[in-house]
């Protein structure tokens, strides 16, 4: 009968002792991350919302303007172009990135101008003022306006370099995950 000995004064051993701790460490990060979404949790990194901890919470009545969402976007062109030029993360939605969290200003037939900032139905939208260039001097194309289809939300944060309606216009409410929810915060 052989006997298994683990060298660990040895170099050989002490890399095996190593690369064991290192795959012990990364199951329990992936599995706490893992369970974290599949719990509904998420955290935020990106400046559009504070920072830090959210659970989405299941959404049981119609969106409504003011609601704070989780969404996740469609895969069009001006996507795709936001996910290349790095506006999007990577994450879990359909195309590989991350939901966005953002706040309902407008749903189905209300009408969306947008000149210096945004108008909802007559009424301006606060800290909605466009940017002309992105942060690496790149041009800004803003949404032209109109009226919100059926089945849209139009979406917006107050943080002023944030990639919402302003510029890619309406989302299908079909994406929506739920409701955001901060759990542990900071705002940026």
């Amino acid at each position: 009968m052989k006997t298994l000995v683990f060298a660990f004064g040895t170099r050989r051993g002490q890399r095996t002792h190593a690369v064991l701790l290192l795959a012990l460490a990364a199951s329990i990060v992936g599995g706490g991350v893992a369970t974290a979404i599949v719990g509904g949790l998420r955290i935020n990194l990106t400046p559009s919302e504070p920072l830090g901890l959210w659970r989405i919470v299941a959404l049981d009545r119609p969106v409504s303007p003011g609601d704070l969402i989780f969404i996740c976007p469609p895969q069009t062109t001006a996507m795709r172009e936001a996910r290349e030029r790095g506006y999007l993360r990577a994450g879990t939605c359909p195309g590989g990135v991350a939901p966005l969290i953002k706040t309902v200003v407008a749903v189905a037939g209300q009408h969306v101008e947008i000149d210096a900032d945004v108008t909802i139905d007559g009424r301006r939208i606060a800290f909605s003022e466009l940017a002309e260039r992105d942060g690496n001097g790149r041009p800004m194309t803003s949404y032209p306006g109109g009226v919100v289809p059926d089945e849209s939300v139009f979406l917006h944060s107050t943080f002023r370099s944030s990639y919402d309606s302003r510029y890619f216009g309406p989302l299908p409410a079909s994406g929506i995950l739920g409701l955001a929810q901060p759990v542990l915060t900071c705002a940026p």
